[in-house]
């Protein structure tokens, strides 16, 4: 009887996660939206000292104007440039981050969140790099 009844239970939850409608791609969301065309960028190896760059693009794939209204950053060996102006539905943007290695040593994981009035209000893309030793300029 016990094993019944667990069955019927397991069934019973197991159909109902089934019965879940599916999240559906159909357009735009209403209000702005945040996408990246790429979240992160491995630079590699690079040697102590190294001033790296990299611009990750984005557009608004939602309905209203996209606000950008800070970009942060875990660090200050990392900077950050961004547009300031909203921008309309179906428009682009970039933020230029730059990474100074100088005080570095290893792998650096280094996170931008981006802050806006989007309906993904925090996205985060990130760098990825290996600071290896100064060569010594002697040899």
């Amino acid at each position: 009887m016990k094993k019944i009844f667990l069955l019927s239970t397991v069934l019973l939850f197991s159909l109902h996660l089934f019965a879940q409608d599916e999240t559906k791609d159909n357009g735009p969301v209403d209000g702005p939206q945040v996408t990246f065309a790429k979240s992160s960028h491995d630079f590699g190896d690079i040697q102590q000292g190294d001033k790296v760059n990299y611009v990750f693009e984005f557009e608004n794939t939602g309905t209203e104007p996209l606000i950008l209204s800070n970009v942060l950053t875990t660090c200050g060996c990392t900077a950050t440039s961004w547009p300031r102006e909203p921008l309309a539905p179906g428009e682009r943007g970039e933020i230029a981050v730059s990474f100074n290695s100088a005080g570095k040593m290893g792998k650096q994981n280094k996170v931008v969140t981006v802050v806006s009035n989007a309906v993904n209000a925090q996205e985060r893309v990130k760098i990825i790099t290996n600071v290896l030793p100064k060569k010594d300029s002697t040899q």
